[in-house]
C-alpha cells in the first residue's frame, strides 16, 4: 500500500502518465526504506567507468554480477542500476526481486579526451526487456559536449516517458572549464542539480558539495543573500532546494572509497539536509559481503530515523 509520503512525492510529477508514476513507486515502495519517500540506491557502474581490477579486486566476489544482485537485494536496496551487460547477466535469474535502472550511457578510462562526454551504450527498449523501472544517465554540467548529451537525455526522457520508464540522471559538473575544488562546489552542484530538473528527469544524483563557491557571479549573490553553506546539512538544503523547492528526488552519492565512520557522518548531514537518500558503490561492494550488509543496513538505519 503506498503511503502518504509516497503519494505526495509521486504528486510532484502530475505531468507524468501512470506507468511512469507506478515505476517511481516501484522503487520508493521497495526495501527497508519503502514507503519512507528515502532511497538507498546500488550502481555498479565502475567495471565499465575505471576497469575491472580497480573496480573489484578489493572484493573478487564482485567481479561476477550476480553478486550485486544479491547484495542489493539482501541489504534491501530500493533499486539496483547497472550498464547493459551486468543487468544482462542477472535480470532473467533475480526477474521482481528488486527494481532495476539500466544505466544507457557510460566512458572508460583508456582514452583521453579533452571534454568528458559519456557513450550512448543502452536504449529504452532494452531497459523494457529487462523489466527496467528506470533508465539512467550521466551528464557533464560544464564540459564542453554538455549540450549533445543534453540534447541525448532530452531525448531518451522523451522516449522513456512515453513507454511508462522513470529517469535518473547523474549530474556530474566536469569539464576544462571548472577547477577541480569546483566540481563539487555547492553554488556548481546546485546549478547542477537545477540543470537536471529542467531536463525534466525525476531522480537527480549529485555529489556531496564543500563551501566552495566557483563562480564570482554566483559569490557575490551567496554573500549578499547570506546563503547558508557552512554545514554539509545547510549545502544539502540549498541543493535540494535549487531541485524545485524539494520537488523532485535528489540523492547524493558515495563517491571514493572513505572509512564507515566518515561516510556515516556524511549521511547524517544528507539525512538533516532533507536529501531523498545515497546512491553508493564502491563504498558497498568493495567491503566483504558482511561488512558491506552492515554499513548498508546502518546507511538505511540513519535515513529511516532508527539511528542517530
Amino acid at each position: 500500500m503506498t503511503t502518504k509520503r509516497v503519494k505526495e512525492i509521486l504528486s510532484w510529477y502530475s505531468a507524468d502518465n501512470a506507468g511512469t508514476k507506478a515505476n517511481l513507486a516501484r522503487m520508493l515502495n521497495h526495501g527497508r526504506l519503502a514507503g519512507t519517500g528515502k532511497m538507498v540506491i546500488l550502481p555498479v557502474d565502475q567495471g565499465f567507468e575505471h576497469g575491472p581490477a580497480r573496480s573489484f579486486a578489493p572484493n573478487p566476489a564482485a567481479y561476477d554480477p550476480r553478486y550485486h544482485f544479491e547484495l542489493a537485494i539482501e541489504a534491501g536496496c530500493n533499486a539496483y542500476a547497472a550498464p547493459l551487460g551486468f543487468l544482462e547477466a542477472g535480470a532473467a535469474e533475480f526477474a521482481g526481486d528488486i527494481p532495476l535502472i539500466l544505466k544507457l550511457n557510460n566512458s572508460e578510462t583508456l582514452a583521453k579526451v579533452g571534454e568528458p562526454i559519456s557513450a550512448v551504450t543502452g536504449s529504452v527498449d532494452e531497459a523494457l526487456r529487462l523489466g527496467c523501472a528506470a533508465i539512467g544517465f550521466t551528464i557533464y554540467p560544464g564540459s564542453g559536449e554538455a549540450r549533445t548529451a543534453y540534447q541525448q537525455i532530452a531525448e531518451l526522457t522523451e522516449e522513456a516517458k512515453s513507454k511508462g520508464l522513470a529517469v535518473v540522471v547523474w549530474s556530474y559538473p566536469r569539464g576544462s572549464s571548472l577547477s577541480k575544488e569546483g566540481e563539487t562546489a555547492i553554488d556548481v552542484v546546485a546549478y547542477a542539480a537545477q540543470i537536471a530538473c529542467q531536463l525534466g528527469v525525476h531522480v537527480i544524483k549529485v555529489k556531496p558539495p564543500t563551501a566552495h563557491l566557483e563562480q564570482a557571479a554566483a559569490k557575490k549573490v551567496y554573500e549578499s543573500e547570506k546563503i547558508k553553506i557552512d554545514t554539509l546539512a545547510d549545502r544539502v538544503r540549498h541543493v535540494v532546494q535549487s531541485a524545485f523547492g524539494g520537488r523532485r528526488i535528489v540523492i547524493f552519492s558515495g563517491g571514493e572509497a572513505k572509512d564507515t565512520a566518515a561516510l556515516l557522518d556524511e549521511v547524517r548531514g544528507i539525512r538533516d539536509g532533507g536529501g531523498f537518500g545515497s546512491i553508493i558503490g564502491r563504498n558497498s561492494f568493495q567491503r566483504p559481503r558482511g561488512d558491506a550488509l552492515d554499513f548498508l543496513r546502518q546507511v538505511m538505519d540513519i535515513y529511516a530515523g532508527k539511528a542517530k
